[in-house]
């Protein structure tokens, strides 16, 4: 009985869901990591996930606050987030829905799985009612999308500047209209990097007109790996800020000149110092309404990817002093805001009830999507399908259909309840903390039973085969009755906890009682992104009915 009432109010939950999908959301609040503190001050990371390169303008009320980040080879890609208060964030959608739609060549070529290669740090710009987002492609070249409603649909992407090794792309429209591009250059594509161009692009932002010039060179310096810059403009002064000296022990410049091409003087106006936060640097800089300025940028915590942290900004002396003179802030005051209307705590979402038509805002695939990668259900239910590993697979770095979202704190743990339906032997499905190492723990079909497995892999993006643990046979829940393509059903309950970035698997078959499994498992980042969790399902028979998941549930918490 008690199951029948759950599955009837998740049907009812999903038939408002369908019938009223403009019904704004209800704030989310996460468990595990919330940086507002509820006196008037926050505690950073303000985004305890991996948004790196993030990036921030403001819109034309003054009241909202766009981000953007990285997003590399996963879709949909180009994460937006919009907060009131540069604190509590939210997730409202993304800019990409592929890599690169209206480019049939390359949306092939980006429908596997490209780690690392894709979109590198955004820029988002608000110009003359629209809202524009470039970035560089390291292998293809400068890109560019735009919207008048960030929350809505973005235009296709438009080719810029065709090339390899343009990367790190801001543009700058100067009051006379003209309009401006910085870039860095990625040193495994062009073969030398380090250095900072200027160019002009046309009015309309669509295509070079002007040649690169070269504005700032940090090599054989203390500046080296200068890239990621950001282009401003304030009081008859042209800024460029940029990170140097490497991405986990660098520093944030900012330069000025009377001139877009320079030359700039600089001066690091945030660095680590006595603190803890390492690496601050590469982020977006905000003037609000208020008159006050900050600065979002990222950290890098190794496997947990590079988080979003937010330092207040003094202009006293000239130059943009980060922090705490200098130093990144843990505990601040809160930006200004409307104190008419108090912004209520929100966090990016993480728990999913999978009740919706529409995949959740936290989920992204490692590759293009594919209908046959998974769906929603009217049940319910995220439905994943078991994706046709190549005959002389090693691991899952070669698979497109990992549903995954980003680590969203230190420590936290993670519950799933879900059921596999397999049509044929060696199916599986389960979950899954992905990165350069990896571990898993499905049900795998073996006959007309199933095995929970542990599969590890450590080095997967060197192409070696992963290792498996047994740890117990299970008797199928379900089987089809009907004799046409039956199919056996595993209804169970998989739990990962993370703490110190070390992973520990557990299993239930009532959802109350679990049993730890399988052998410890430390997180490894993936390629430029942090590890990430979600699921998984594959198998080795090319001709058989795909099997699949149905997951239920998925519920972060402490």
């Amino acid at each position: 009985m008690r199951k029948y009432l759950l599955n009837e109010l998740k049907r009812i939950s999903l038939i408002i869901a369908i019938g009223l999908p403009m019904v704004a959301s209800a704030q989310y609040v996460s468990q595990v990591w919330s940086p507002d503190n509820g006196d008037g001050t926050y505690t950073n990371p303000v985004i305890n996930a991996d948004y790196s390169d993030p990036d921030v303008c403001v819109g034309p009320s003054g009241e909202d606050y766009y981000m953007t980040a990285s997003s590399f080879n996963c879709i949909p890609g180009l994460p937006i987030l919009h907060s009131k208060d540069l604190v509590n964030w939210e997730i409202i959608g993304y800019a990409l829905k592929s890599l690169y739609t209206g480019d049939g060549e390359l949306e092939q070529h980006f429908s596997t799985p490209q780690h690392g290669n894709g979109v590198w740090a955004p820029s988002i710009r608000y110009h003359d009612g629209e809202y524009y987002i470039y970035w560089g492609d390291p292998d293809y070249g400068v890109y560019m999308v735009k919207t008048k409603d960030p929350a809505g649909e973005w235009e296709n992407p438009v080719c810029v500047i065709k090339g390899q090794g343009y990367i790190d792309t801001t543009p700058l429209w100067d009051e006379d209209g003209r309009c401006y591009l910085v870039n860095g250059w990625a040193n495994s594509r062009a073969k030398y990097a380090s250095v900072l161009t200027v160019r002009e692009l046309s009015a309309d932002g669509k295509k070079a007109i002007g040649q690169p010039v070269i504005v700032f060179d940090g090599n054989g310096t203390e500046n080296r790996t200068c890239e990621g810059p950001k282009f401003y403009k304030r009081d008859g002064w042209y800024w460029i800020m940029c990170p140097a000296g490497g991405v986990p022990t660098g520093f944030q410049l900012a330069m000025r000149s009377k001139s877009p091409y320079g030359p700039y003087e600089h001066k690091i106006v945030l660095a680590q110092g006595k603190t803890n936060i390492n690496g601050p640097h590469q982020g977006g800089w905000v003037h609000t309404k208020y008159g006050e300025d900050w600065f979002l940028h990222f950290q890098d915590k190794e496997a947990y990817g590079r988080v979003v942290h937010l330092n207040p900004v003094d202009w006293s002396t000239g130059w943009p002093i980060m922090g705490h003179k200098g130093e990144p802030v843990t505990t601040y005051r809160k930006p200004l805001s409307d104190t008419h209307n108090p912004i209520p705590i929100t966090n990016p979402v993480e728990t999913d009830e999978f009740n919706a038509p529409v995949m959740g805002k936290q989920w992204q695939w490692h590759a293009n999507y594919d209908e046959k990668f998974g769906v929603p259900t009217a049940f319910g239910t995220f439905r994943i399908y078991t994706y046709k590993l190549s005959q002389n697979w090693k691991n899952f770095w070669e698979v497109p259909n990992l549903l995954l979202q980003k680590t969203p704190a230190d420590e936290f743990t993670v519950t799933t309840k879900l059921r596999m339906t397999s049509k044929a032997d060696g199916q599986f499905g389960g979950l899954i903390m992905m990165g350069l190492d990896y571990s898993a723990l499905v049900v795998r079909r073996i006959g007309q039973e199933f095995q929970l497995v542990q599969m590890t892999c450590i080095a997967a993006d060197k192409g070696k085969p992963q290792t498996e643990e047994i740890i117990a046979s299970l008797k199928p829940t379900a089987v089809d009755k009907t004799d046409y393509k039956p199919g056996i059903h595993e209804d169970i309950y998989l739990r990962l906890k993370v703490k110190d970035s070390k992973v520990q698997f557990s299993w239930s078959q009532n959802g109350r009682k679990f049993t730890g499994c399988g052998q410890e498992f430390r997180m490894k980042e993936g390629k430029w992104i942090g590890a990430k969790f979600g699921f998984v399902a594959a198998e080795t028979d090319p001709k058989c009915d795909r099997g699949w998941v149905d997951a239920d549930w998925i519920r972060v918490t402490k």
